[in-house]
């Protein structure tokens, strides 16, 4: 279990896929004895949310060949992989099929990158679209954004500067969960906190957004460690 003090009002209990990974954000005046109690009290509720996680799909280490299962935007599609003496470059085939061509002799890392760069340039046009929609909603204006592979986030931002980073991971799933951590993370430019009014903010402009956020949850994990 992971206790971060923060100068917040409330206690906030998190459970994390994808091994059920407890966080507490406590206030910086409840003492330890207090969170344990929290904790304790909780139980139940972190228990059915570990057994949730541990039914959930993953996936193994990719090896990048024909044959093998990839999602995008939340769709799963069966790699085939094409050795050619031409650029490399990704296609989606058919409905069902997602071709990769590669110059002969590519190993498994560069198989993965030209797969990662053109996830990227997918999750670029997303973004590009979807803050263009939203920023006028929301009420804020995004100075900066780009795309992390990140191991312990879906998104984040930083107030201040009014920038927003999302997972690479994203592009595997539906762009409905995408929308979701960029509305989330806009929110976050208008309220830091997980609060009262940060929830109202997010049912004014999203009111299906813990819908979305229960979708990301349960759509199949990566071979790494994501969380939200």
């Amino acid at each position: 279990m992971e206790v971060v003090r923060k100068d917040i009002k409330n206690l906030h209990m998190g459970v994390y896929p994808p091994h059920g990974r407890v966080r507490v954000a406590a206030p910086e005046r409840i003492d330890d004895e207090a969170i344990r109690l929290a904790v304790i009290s909780r139980l139940g509720w972190i228990r059915r949310q570990q057994r949730g996680f541990e039914g959930q799909d993953r996936q193994s280490l990719r090896e990048m060949v024909t044959g093998e299962s990839h999602y995008f935007r939340g769709r799963r599609y069966r790699l085939d992989v094409v050795e050619a003496d031409v650029p490399a470059k990704v296609r989606i085939a058919n409905r069902g099929r997602i071709e990769l061509r590669v110059h002969p002799g590519a190993d498994r890392e560069q198989r993965e990158r030209t797969l990662e760069r053109w996830y990227r340039a997918r999750v670029r046009e997303d973004v590009s679209r979807l803050l263009e929609e939203w920023e006028p909603v929301v009420g804020v204006e995004v100075a900066d954004w780009g795309i992390r592979k990140m191991k312990t986030r879906w998104g984040t931002c930083t107030v201040e500067a009014r920038r927003i980073w999302v997972n690479l991971e994203l592009a595997k799933k539906p762009t409905r969960c995408l929308e979701y951590i960029l509305v989330h993370e806009m929110v976050h430019l208008i309220e830091r906190h997980h609060n009262d009014r940060f929830k109202a903010l997010m049912d004014r402009f999203m009111p299906d957004w813990r819908t979305r956020r229960d979708e990301l949850n349960r759509a199949p994990l990566a071979h790494e460690d994501w969380e939200y």
